[in-house]
């Protein structure tokens, strides 16, 4: 019956209800989904923010420059105290493809390595070292050299950080 009914509606009646149809459908489905997985968004955001809250040095973070480069041991510039250069250290995980071209400018091995791979870096690091009290930072590269796999790690001293709002990172690496 309610086919036969549908049958005989004109076109712009047709297109009508299935639009109002498809309005409610959605409505359902959202209510629905809502309904089973709402406690599970709010728990995962409640985590989220109390992991958040864990860091002591986010006001710190907070503070450094932004967007603008955070240099250690400097003649101009910004100039970070020895307990801000630790915290930076400690709380970066990426180091700038500048930097890494930057390291590479000493190293010829390195460079010619970088280049032929299409500047493939295997692995990145940023560590602090205690006996030195000083931020290291610096990449591992893979590849061929003279016909040979070879892989070189390239470290150094990080001498600035860049604060990017979102994020830090070793802007340059300053080779030993």
């Amino acid at each position: 019956m309610v086919a036969k009914f549908f049958k005989e509606l004109p076109e712009g009646s047709k297109h009508f209800f299935g639009l109002v149809t498809l309005t409610i459908g959605i409505f359902l489905l959202f209510f629905l989904l809502n309904t089973f997985f709402y406690d599970e968004i709010i728990s995962e955001t409640e985590m989220a923010e109390e992991e958040e809250q864990i860091n002591p040095y986010d006001d710190l973070l907070n503070s450094i420059y932004k967007k603008k480069l955070n240099v250690y041991e400097s003649a101009d510039g910004y100039l970070l105290n020895a307990d801000e250069y630790k915290i930076l250290c400690t709380n970066t995980k990426i180091v700038t493809q500048r930097a890494v071209m930057g390291a590479n400018i000493i190293n010829f091995k390195a460079q010619v390595i970088y280049n032929a791979n299409g500047n493939l870096i295997e692995e990145t690091f940023v560590k602090w070292d205690d006996e030195a009290n000083q931020c290291l930072a610096g990449y591992v590269l893979k590849g061929n050299y003279n016909n040979e796999e070879v892989s070189i790690e390239v470290s150094g001293q990080a001498q600035s950080f860049l604060n990017t709002g979102v994020d830090t990172r070793v802007y340059f690496i300053k080779n030993f």
